[in-house]
């Protein structure tokens, strides 16, 4: 039994946060002996970096509300010592010991370790261009640098703001800026906002931020900042922007300095490489959050993706290591979801345009367009849901959906369903929850499974736009009644209604391809068993017109 008073081993973790504050706690609840130390070269050890936007647009009001946990916290809680405004300058990896210097006093200091738990987080992309460094550009990675676009905005009277990222972040801070009244541009080099999304989940991200009053310029590269007599200008591929305050949103990479000095091993995009017990290529020395190269956990294959949930798991996986518990990191799923003025955008696994080139003609997808609870109950509002699978097996590899409500729900579903290996008969026949204020019978979620399940099964004969539109042959229907194709139909289209398609068959020719399309795949889906069973060939055309390429 180890004595009360000599400590079990001393366990030494740089950052707090999220990753290295639940190491940390973990490790407490495990070995109420070890020695704990925290090292963070910040003012903070605790803090909510995802609320970080919402205290710059004043939705959350108090600085304080964000801060979790303080030193005197952890020292009275869990008897932790907390080394603030302390940054770690090396690692001595045969000593096993590291140096640190106080940030304030400059005082330097060599501290022994049992077991090292890196979690330096993430640094934001600075690329090599002029004016990054002015007055009035800033970052958003910390609480002090919220406190500093607050004062920027309240002290001058800012009127105009440039966010250069239409990433998570770059769209929060947008909507923020906006909630203060500010006229707000977001800059976004590639050709859509929020990049992991498939072009058409992001394109209607894009439509509710313009049609909200947000300015959006995709393709638009950032070539360099300059100051002007009143204030900065922005100057990109497409023209010059004049702002009072430009936010730098451009991504993250992974603060893996000091571990590179250290001769740890690293992965392809710079993170720490690390094994699913969190440990890294020296095994006394653990690694957990945004500083870690990820496992994909659809492909097996590395990534980065920095998200609060795999950090805090990641944390906890690294005290269990240290202090003998069992247990692997499964890799990262990259759930994740974004509120942007009313509307939510979620996702769990890998977009379509991230699985093509690996899996090719085999790859499935759903689009569907349900609402979030049954019709004639009083509020019912679309979710655009993405379901993408693998037609091999049926697996699912990922979904994306955006709506006004009840959208973070159907993706949590198929996340969980995910990481338990489910396919989409699994999906089809979920049990989930059902009254007709939160959902349907049939829920969003087993309507996806459903529609994918009739194509494994050869009963739904689906396609895409894109398919029909690289075809170019074949005879477009639209199956809903005259007065819907009267208010708007694909050019080129037929319309034979589905009410009376029994008594016009003599209009389908039965030697072409049939593309088939209602408004979001019901009414074509009954088409297609019809007439299919009828000798003719057709092709119901997936989502219907709501997913007609805009």
């Amino acid at each position: 039994m180890t004595s009360p008073d000599r400590p079990s081993r001393r366990i030494l973790i740089i950052g707090g946060v999220a990753g290295g504050a639940s190491c940390a706690a973990r490790a407490r609840r495990l070995d109420e002996h070890a020695e704990i130390t925290i090292f963070e070269r910040g003012p903070h050890v605790s803090f909510a970096n995802c609320g970080l936007p919402y205290h710059v647009g004043g939705v959350i009001p108090e600085a304080s509300s964000l801060l979790l946990a303080s030193p005197d916290t952890f020292r009275d809680k869990f008897g932790i010592d907390v080394q603030i405004r302390t940054e770690v300058t090396a690692i001595d990896r045969e000593a096993q010991t590291l140096t640190t210097r106080h940030t304030e006093s400059g005082e330097t200091r060599t501290w022994p370790y049992d077991a090292l738990v890196i979690a330096t987080g993430a640094k934001p992309l600075m690329p090599p261009l002029p004016g990054l460094d002015l007055p009035g550009v800033f970052t958003v990675r910390t609480v002090p640098d919220t406190a500093r676009i607050r004062a920027w905005i309240d002290e001058r009277g800012a009127k105009r703001a440039v966010v250069v990222g239409g990433g998570f972040i770059g769209l929060e801070i947008a909507e923020n800026l906006h909630h203060r009244a500010l006229e707000v541009t977001v800059l976004e080099r590639a050709d859509q906002v929020m990049p992991p999304l498939d072009p058409e989940m992001a394109g209607r991200i894009e439509d509710h931020l313009v049609g909200n009053g947000i300015e959006v310029r995709t393709g638009a590269a950032l070539k360099g900042i300059e100051a002007t007599g009143g204030g900065l200008r922005v100057q990109t591929e497409g023209g010059d922007i004049d702002a009072d305050l430009v936010i730098l949103g451009m991504g993250v990479r992974p603060e893996s300095t000091l571990a590179r000095e250290a001769g740890l091993a690293l992965g392809p995009h710079g993170g720490i490489h690390v094994n699913g017990r969190m440990q890294t290529s020296d095994a006394h020395i653990y690694a957990v959050g945004d500083v870690v190269e990820d496992t994909c956990a659809v492909t097996g294959q590395p990534m980065y993706l920095p998200l609060a949930g795999p950090a805090n798991r990641q944390g906890r996986l690294a005290a269990d290591a240290i202090l003998g518990r069992p247990g692997r990191f499964r890799g990262v799923q990259g759930t994740s979801v974004c509120g942007l003025m009313g509307l939510t955008a979620a996702s769990t696994g890998l977009a379509e345009k991230a699985l093509r080139p690996q899996y090719g003609e085999r790859l499935g997808v759903v689009w569907l367009h349900p609402g979030q609870h049954v019709g004639y109950y009083p509020g019912a509002k679309t979710i655009h849901l993405k379901l993408v699978y693998d037609q091999a097996d049926g697996r699912v590899l990922g979904a994306q959906a955006v709506g006004a409500d009840g959208v973070e729900k159907r993706i949590d579903v198929i996340a969980m369903a995910m990481q338990m290996g489910a396919t989409v008969f699994d999906l089809e026949e979920a049990e989930l929850c059902y009254a007709p204020q939160f959902g349907a019978a049939k829920d969003p979620v087993n309507v996806a499974g459903m529609i994918a399940a009739n194509r494994l099964r050869g009963d739904l004969p689906m396609a895409s736009w894109a398919a029909w539109q690289r075809a170019g042959t074949g005879v477009l229907v639209d199956v809903r009644e005259p007065n819907e194709y009267a208010a708007g139909h694909v050019e080129g289209a037929i319309n034979v209604p589905l009410s009376q398609i029994r008594g016009r068959l003599d209009e389908l020719p039965q030697g072409e391809t049939l593309w088939l399309y209602c408004k979001s795949g019901k009414r074509s889906y009954d088409a297609a068993r019809m007439l299919t069973q009828r000798g003719f060939d057709v092709h119901t055309l997936s989502g219907g017109i709501m997913s007609y390429p805009r």
